[in-house]
């Protein structure tokens, strides 16, 4: 039986790869042997995470060498999430430490190997697709926006204007020069580098949203706990959002289920309706779903 991890790379790599995304997604467990695996694709870098060393680490990456008969890769990283504040490691090739890709005719900023995430959330790219056909004319409201990717796609879809909030400083400003990758008017945004929680009064001084958009950190210490502090931010939306508003929900924790999401909803949201479960990204194929990245889309009645 062909290595899971060979046939993953010499299938993606068949084909001309111009947009970013992710080769091997050995996080969701369908292959046991390579569970402490993930491979992404930041062309022209193939950036592999590993959990645990990988013993083949050799062989895999001549498979990458010898699979690339179109000479897409010109630099293979290696992170080792399991040594704190470890530096990516170069592999092949020269350094890419700064990436723009393109997703989608849209312009992204990648910082690779100086910290665990690179800027951009590749299972969030169907997220993306959605909210640049689904933000005409709407006023957003992006909440721990992170590098703003979200509040990029939905002016691309034509928003009227999109206010970012994040706790920090450095990832707004990271996601304002991707707002200036794609020639955003600068007078349709607003960065709050601001603890949301604190942040509330000038938050609402905005006006009233039609599409919020929560996609927290699980956990980030002393700032914010999904399962402690999601409550907390749902309970602000009937005060934020216009009638007939859009709230997107994300939640991407392996010990909060769907469940848990439509209970906060219930408790402390119950004009919002469930509409639909948004699909993540299908190289991100979960073999337990429920653990993986949840999406939810919900609608305030207009009435």
């Amino acid at each position: 039986m062909e290595d899971a991890l060979y046939s993953a790379i010499k299938k993606f790599f068949s084909k001309i790869r111009q947009e970013p995304k992710r080769v091997f997604h050995g996080r969701g467990q369908l292959f046991p042997e390579y569970s402490h695996v993930c491979m992404d694709w930041y062309p022209p870098v193939v950036f592999v995470s590993a959990y645990d060393p990988i013993e083949n680490r050799v062989e895999v990456l001549s498979w990458l060498r010898g699979v690339d008969k179109l000479s897409q890769i010109k630099t293979v990283m290696l992170q080792k999430r399991y040594e704190r504040n470890s530096a990516a490691e170069i592999l092949y090739g020269e350094s890419k430490a700064r990436v723009i890709v393109e997703e989608n005719g849209l312009k992204f900023e990648v910082l690779l190997g100086k910290q665990q995430n690179t800027g951009l959330f590749l299972d969030m790219q169907p997220l993306r697709v959605w909210l640049r056909e689904n933000s005409k004319d709407k006023k957003v409201l992006n909440l721990f926006s992170y590098t703003c990717s979200l509040s990029v796609a939905a002016l691309a879809g034509g928003a009227r204007s999109v206010v970012n909030v994040d706790l920090s400083k450095t990832s707004m400003r990271w996601g304002e020069r991707n707002h200036d990758l794609n020639g955003q008017d600068k007078d349709t945004i607003t960065s709050l580098p601001f603890n949301v929680f604190t942040s509330w009064g000038r938050i609402r001084q905005e006006g009233r949203y039609d599409l919020v958009i929560i996609d927290p950190p699980t956990y980030q210490r002393n700032s914010f706990s999904a399962e402690r502090d999601y409550g907390a931010v749902l309970k602000k939306m009937r005060s934020l959002c216009s009638d007939g508003a859009t709230i997107i929900a994300a939640l991407n924790s392996p010990f909060l289920d769907e469940q848990f999401l439509l209970d906060k909803f219930e408790r402390y949201v119950p004009k919002a309706k469930f509409v639909e479960s948004m699909a993540a990204a299908p190289e991100f194929l979960d073999r337990f779903p429920g653990r993986a990245l949840k999406i939810f889309r919900f609608e305030f009645s207009s009435e």
